[in-house]
């Protein structure tokens, strides 16, 4: 499968009273085309932009992508000339965050 592009689009809840952040993600794979594929990565630890090297883990279980782990998700798409757009909604209610997750 030859993937022309990634989308991720996070939600993230920041734990107030421990001082964690939570996020959850839909990623997409050739957005608007017939071989449009989308999965989700459900509520979670994490911070930053720890989705996308989730989103690349899952990338590489799903899809046998053999991205390394010492590679960054936006490397390998450079490398491979796929268009990678990431969205992260932060100060989520938890409800919210929890709920995108849920598979399709």
């Amino acid at each position: 499968m030859k993937i022309k592009t990634i989308d991720i689009t996070a939600k993230q809840w920041f734990d107030k009273a421990n001082g964690n952040s939570y996020f959850s993600a839909q990623v997409t794979l050739d957005f608007g085309m017939k071989t449009q594929k989308i999965f989700r990565l459900p509520y979670q630890y994490g911070y930053g932009n720890h989705y996308t090297q989730i989103a690349k883990e899952e990338l590489n279980k799903r899809f046998k992508l053999n991205i390394p782990d010492i590679m960054a998700l936006w490397r390998y798409c450079q490398d491979h000339k796929i268009i990678l757009r990431t969205d992260k909604h932060e100060n989520c209610l938890k409800k919210d965050v929890v709920n995108y997750g849920w598979n399709i």
